[in-house]
């Protein structure tokens, strides 16, 4: 089975409509997309995209168009009003969307929730969302991870996003260019310089993009299958108002995958401390973790601490190393690994049952592993060196 990546790359922003517009480019029926999205039992409304040409270049814009009623129901209300998180969470969770998707886009919209609470110094349950709580903006992202459900993908993979100058207009007034929301959601996340004084990110592109994104790149000898263009509604200055998204599509290796390498230098965290991390970040679902003695500068003693995960498992690994560590500064590669596949086979000794790991490459048995735990407390039980009953299950005999 292939396994499939999405990766974005932004010339000129990433919004709600625009990624929206990228994913139908990809494949995703907009028709399908706006029957399914009826069960939202919201304002009516319809997904529209037209092939456009600007600056040379051929894609799609997509847009949300809202149409005119006469109702006065509680749902009906919010066109620029906005909403509570409570309200939009309860409007994802009534309707009839794949579960999955529910998730997505409540995870984006309690993202964003966050932050504009801490950049508010106020309660998440009192934040009242305007922009990002109309309701255009709304289908934006519910749509978008519907769409993404439907193409499923396996990771989502972007490098940089474009970031803006000057000074932006929103509900609350004219605030600096990236929107704070915007720099909180991208905490982090890396950004690049450009002379453009517009807001190329929006909150709702910064939201959808940092939930999704699992890697920098797709993985080594990936082939790209497709590509779309999505347009922005903005004329930028000096470069298209563009996000192209491209499926890549690798040949599923049992044996080869990608772990993401974190590491950081720690010279003012106890042992103790260190060891607890240790142990924390292993039950979080860290692939491997170890610790090895470095000299800092003036000769200091110091810890170089290394965290082996899945990309996927990024954020709660770094949230992790700097909540329970001193580090400021954590640093991160791709690293390419390959690995035996396994199985498990129960081992019969004359201390007891052990559980032995089997390690194959191309179908041929290449080294077995008794499990240490087994072999302690059958060692413990039966009076004698775990190193004992070590042997006796790697032997697979009783002893002589």
């Amino acid at each position: 089975m292939n396994k499939q990546t999405l990766h974005f790359e932004s010339i000129g922003g990433a919004s709600g409509d625009m990624i929206l517009g990228a994913l139908i480019g990809l494949g995703v029926s907009v028709d399908e997309l706006n029957e399914e999205l009826k069960s939202l039992k919201v304002d009516p409304f319809e997904i529209v995209v037209d092939e456009v040409v600007e600056q040379g270049m051929s894609g799609v814009r997509a847009k949300v168009k809202l149409h005119e009623h006469h109702h006065h129901h509680d749902h009906d209300h919010g066109h620029h009003h906005g909403r509570h998180l409570s309200t939009i969470l309860k409007l994802i969770g009534e309707s009839a969307l794949p579960e999955p998707v529910k998730a997505n886009a409540s995870n984006v919209f309690r993202r964003i929730g966050e932050a504009e609470a801490a950049i508010h110094g106020i309660d998440i349950e009192k934040i009242h969302f305007h922009e990002v709580g109309a309701m255009d903006s709304i289908v934006d992202i519910v749509g978008c991870c519907l769409a993404l459900h439907k193409l499923g993908v396996d990771g989502v993979s972007i490098r940089n996003l474009p970031q803006g100058h000057g000074t932006i207009e929103c509900a609350h007034g004219t605030y600096p260019n990236p929107a704070p929301a915007t720099l909180r959601l991208l905490e982090g996340f890396p950004v690049q310089e450009v002379d453009e004084p517009f807001e190329l990110v929006t909150p709702t592109g910064a939201a959808l993009l940092s939930a999704w994104r699992t890697a920098d790149v797709p993985s080594v000898g990936s082939r790209a299958v497709k590509t779309a263009y999505s347009f922005g509604h903005r004329k930028l200055n000096s470069r298209p108002n563009l996000l192209r998204a491209t499926l890549y599509e690798a040949a599923e290796d049992q044996t080869a995958d990608e772990c993401l390498v974190l590491e950081c230098n720690l010279d003012d965290t106890t042992p103790e401390l260190v060891g607890c991390l240790f142990d924390q970040l292993l039950e979080a679902g860290a692939l491997d973790v170890f610790t090895m003695p470095v000299s800092m500068k003036k000769q200091r003693p110091g810890i170089l601490l290394t965290v082996l995960c899945l990309p996927a498992d990024r954020s709660a690994m770094l949230d992790l190393v700097f909540r329970e560590s001193t580090t400021f500064g954590i640093r991160e590669h791709l690293s390419k690994r390959t690995v035996l596949d396994r199985s498990f086979k129960s081992v019969t000794t004359p201390y007891g049952d052990v559980q032995v790991k089997v390690g194959r490459r191309n179908g041929e048995v290449v080294t077995e592993s008794p499990e240490i735990e087994d072999c302690r407390k059958l060692a413990k039980k039966n009076g004698v060196a775990v190193k004992e009953v070590y042997r006796v299950a790697i032997k697979g005999n009783e002893v002589t």
